[in-house]
């Protein structure tokens, strides 16, 4: 990208696309666009509008450095500090995960369930284990009027992430922060629903993943042991001890487990036998339980 050469919208959007698509970019158009709607601090669909105009020489220093960090790995969403979910935008750091769109099937699970519980007067009591930025706790307080979320993390930067994204979308007085490592420094209050996206990414899987997620996603978020099932096995037993009977209990997993995840819990005398859910591909993605009466 030469400095001599007039670049104007149009042309760094083209120019920019083939250059992430040679460094193995899996959507280089659409990251192309989020970064350059970024520099010049506009919405992403007014770049369609604006093909032949000449970005300023401040805005092309900013797109070429997010550019050059997006070459090197780095995601698009902490280059930018934000990721929609659920139809809203969270605020994002290389502390947490970046919200990914099959959790949305834990939150679908999780609103489905709370249906069946919202002709109760007392609140329903949610637990959300491994909170992170805080999309499925949010998206339970905005979309269930009768409910209070216990949102839970071992990492306290997660937590502050969590908080900030609760009071941006007004849920933040239906939403208790604690830090603790699953249930360990949780007050002992029975609940109706535990949900987690836990770690369940197993020690051989690391060396696997994409650049972009194992050298900057926190690892702590991803890790879950040997097998990938340690985390899962203790938030099962924990959870059979926490939930009101009939409770449920909702967990995203790896395809890969979902099968060993439900043996698990069938082996657990506390649950019914448990479900699984599939994603739009087929994909066994979250596996569904309820707490024995």
């Amino acid at each position: 990208m030469s400095d001599s050469e007039v670049w104007t919208v149009g042309r760094l959007l083209e120019w920019t696309t083939d250059y992430l698509h040679q460094q193995a970019a899996t959507s280089p158009r659409l990251d192309a666009e989020v970064l350059l709607a970024t520099a010049r601090q506009c919405e992403r669909i007014e770049l369609y509008t604006a093909f032949e105009e000449e970005p300023d020489d401040a805005t092309l220093a900013t797109f070429r450095g997010l550019v050059r960090r997006r070459a090197n790995g780095e995601p698009v969403a902490y280059l930018v500090g934000h990721r929609e979910f659920f139809s809203l935008t969270f605020h994002v750091s290389p502390d947490v995960l970046i919200p990914r769109p099959e959790t949305e099937f834990v939150v679908v699970a999780l609103l489905d369930e709370a249906k069946h519980l919202s002709g109760t007067q007392q609140p329903i009591q949610i637990a959300d284990v491994g909170t992170g930025s805080g999309v499925i706790a949010i998206c339970a307080a905005k979309n269930i009027a009768n409910c209070l979320v216990t949102a839970i993390d071992i990492s306290p930067a997660a937590l502050a992430i969590a908080e900030t994204n609760a009071d941006r979308h007004g849920v933040k007085d239906k939403i208790a922060f604690v830090e603790s490592n699953l249930f360990n420094g949780v007050p002992k209050q029975p609940v109706d629903i535990v949900v987690s996206n836990p770690p369940y990414v197993s020690i051989a899987e690391m060396s696997e993943l994409p650049r972009e997620v194992a050298g900057y996603e926190p690892h702590i978020a991803l890790l879950g042991g040997d097998t990938g099932m340690e985390i899962i096995a203790r938030l099962v037993s924990d959870s059979a001890s926490r939930l009101k009977p009939e409770g449920m209990l909702i967990l995203e997993v790896s395809p890969m487990i979902a099968e060993a995840v439900c043996c698990l819990i069938n082996e657990h005398p506390t649950f019914d036998s448990p479900r699984i859910i599939k994603d739009l591909a087929g994909l066994a993605r979250v596996v569904v339980a309820h707490k024995k009466h």
